[in-house]
Formats: C-alpha cells, structure tokens, sequence
C-alpha cells in the first residue's frame, strides 16, 4: 500500500510540474522550447533507470553485516527525503508561480537548454525520490503491481487536471497523502534503527544477557527468560542425523548399526553433510552472544507463531501484518530503541509538519 501512495504522489508531482511547464510554454506561443521539456523528461527518466540498476547493483553485491549497514543507511535517507518533501510541498502553495517564473528566466537568459535543463532536474529529483522511498518501503521486497497502479493513477491524475480540466481540490489531496506519509517515513527511520542494530553499528540495549556460562540467559524488560545452548562455529545448532538435537549426555550418534561414531568416520551434520577438516565442537561467542543480546532487547513479541513454512496472517510478515508493516512500520517484536525510535520519530514529524511546513502556507 504504501507503494502506491508514493508512486501515486511523486508521479502527480512530476505530471504537475510538467504540466504547468507546457501549459505556460504553449499559452505564451514557445513551442520550439515545447521539445526541449520532452527532451529533460525524457533523459531524466533514462537517467533514473540507470540511478536505479547500479543502485540495485550495488545492494545485490552486499552481505551479512554489509548488507544491513547500506539498507539502515538507505533507509534512513529515505525517511529524510521523504521528510523534506512533505515540509517542501507544505511550504510552497505557489509552484505553478515559482515555475512559470524559472521558465521566464530560463527563456530570457538565451541558453539553449535552459527549459531542457529546468525539466530534467524537476523529474530527476522525482525519480530519486522513487528509488529511494520505494528501497525504503520495499523492506521485504517491492509490490511491484501496487507501484504501477500508483504510477498509473498519477499519471491519470496529470492527464485528466491539464487535458481534461478536471478541478482537483489538489492542497486538500496534499495534506491528506502528508499525514499518511509521516507515518511511513517514521517507520523507514524506525527500520533502519533496526538494520543498523543487526548490522552490529548500533548496540543491543535493554533487557539483560547473561553469557559466563551456558546456557546463555537472555532476559526480557518484561521479565521473560529464554536458554541459549552452544553453537557450532557457523552457528548452526547442534544436530545429528538421528533425531535433530543433541540430547543432553548423547553421545555422537549415527545411523550405523553400533550407533557410535567409528574411527575416521566423519562428522554429520546439518548444515552441509560433512564436518570440515579440524573443525571443533566449538561454540563463536560473538554469534551466540548476540543472539542473546538481540533476544534480550525485545520489549515483547505478539507475533504469532509461525504454522510451517507459512507465516499467521498478523504476523510482521504475514499478508496483514506485512501491509500494516510497509505503510506505518509495524514490528510486531520491537527493540527498545526501535520503540524509542518510532515514538519521537512521530513526535518530531508532526511538529515539523505543523509547525514549520505549514506555517508559511497560513
């Protein structure tokens, strides 16, 4: 859902800036500047695409911890684009105005490419915009057809307020789309809080982890505990192939007739069949204590449990849960300062928004 309203906005936003571009050029007989306006559209739309495929290269490239630092960086970017377009669109009630006059100056000035120039960088900023709020709202994968419904009613919009002189109460549809996205852009901050914690840039806190002997303990602000065993040292859990877990005083058993591990037989495991030469029966404490602490910092967890390999509806990431997640950043297992995060997150938005986007406009 969120896809669309950002596609749905920014297209409108550039359709509209284009629109008043043309309205202006065509009504003051510069039809030769016309095809300059087609041409900045034009190549800021290719060179979106291009901002867009190394963007998505760049993020494929990355892994682990990596990965997580760029998509927490990334989103937290985002949340201040998206921040700052919503005080921008708040403060300026005369666009159409403030274009028509850099239309003027660009024609008066006898550059060439003025108008190209004046296009191009309208909707360029759209596209980044795009690729930025759409990485940031996408956090478990883009909605591909609710972006193109949002693009296409954007379009629609441009078409039927500058062709078809349709009057559209467009402030009203602004501070309504603002209000919305306050919402999203805290939940953009708030995830990106989240990837950085995970990414190891940002500690773990609250809660308490006890790791001098195992199992771990990680205790919960709300007073729950969990047990963590030792791991293996890629941190997998201890497994054989008999029944799954290591039992406590099993021996290392197998699937043979004496059930014991002969001399020189390999080491079974889970993971990839075979224990690597000299790998030990040892435990990576930087893992298993992180683990621990990730645990320990949830304030709660109301996720369901998860049936198979299908999440319950109102999970974080099941059907429901996963909308409401997109479009106002719902955790159903927040940290401490994920929660943090998200509530003065809303706070400062709301102020700004009010206070300081929209007081220019009175």
């Amino acid at each position: 859902m969120a896809e669309l309203i950002i596609m749905f906005r920014e297209v409108l936003e550039a359709s509209l800036i284009i629109g008043i571009l043309y309205t202006y050029l065509k009504k003051s007989n510069n039809n030769d500047s016309i095809k300059m306006v087609w041409g900045g559209v034009g190549s800021a739309i290719l060179a979106s695409i291009i901002i867009a495929i190394i963007f998505g290269q760049l993020a494929i490239g990355l892994k682990n911890a990596e990965a997580k630092i760029f998509e927490g960086v990334v989103m937290i970017i985002a949340s201040i684009v998206l921040t700052t377009m919503i005080i921008w669109m708040a403060r300026n009630k005369n666009i159409s105005e403030d274009l028509k006059n850099k239309a003027k100056e660009a024609i008066s000035s006898g550059f060439k490419y003025g108008i190209f120039t004046l296009a191009f960088v309208a909707v360029f900023r759209e596209g980044v915009e795009i690729i930025l709020l759409l990485w940031g709202a996408g956090k478990d994968g883009i909605n591909i057809i609710m972006s193109i419904i949002g693009a296409f009613l954007g379009l629609a919009g441009g078409y039927a307020i500058f062709v078809q002189g349709v009057k559209v109460p467009l402030q009203k549809f602004f501070n309504i789309t603002s209000t919305l996205l306050i919402f999203v852009a805290a939940g953009m901050l708030t995830y990106g809080i989240h990837e950085l914690e995970s990414g190891g840039v940002i500690p773990y806190m609250g809660g308490e982890a006890k790791l001098e002997k195992y199992p771990h303990k990680a205790i919960r602000m709300n007073g729950e505990t969990k047990d963590f065993e030792m791991q293996y040292d890629n941190g997998e859990p201890f497994t054989d192939a008999l029944n799954g877990v290591w039992d406590d005083g099993e021996k290392y058993e197998d699937l043979n007739e004496n059930k014991e591990y002969d001399d020189g037989e390999p080491f079974t495991d889970a993971l990839n069949g075979v224990w690597d030469d000299g790998e030990k029966y040892e435990d990576d404490i930087e893992i298993s204590s992180k683990k621990v602490k990730k645990w320990a910092s949830r304030i709660w967890d109301i996720n369901p449990k998860k049936v198979g390999d299908n999440y319950p509806i109102f999970h974080d990431k099941g059907s429901i849960g996963g909308l409401i997640k997109g479009f106002f950043g719902y955790n159903g297992d927040p940290s401490l300062i994920e929660f943090i995060t998200w509530i003065i997150s809303m706070i400062g938005l709301n102020f700004l928004y009010q206070k300081v986007g929209r007081r220019k406009g009175k």
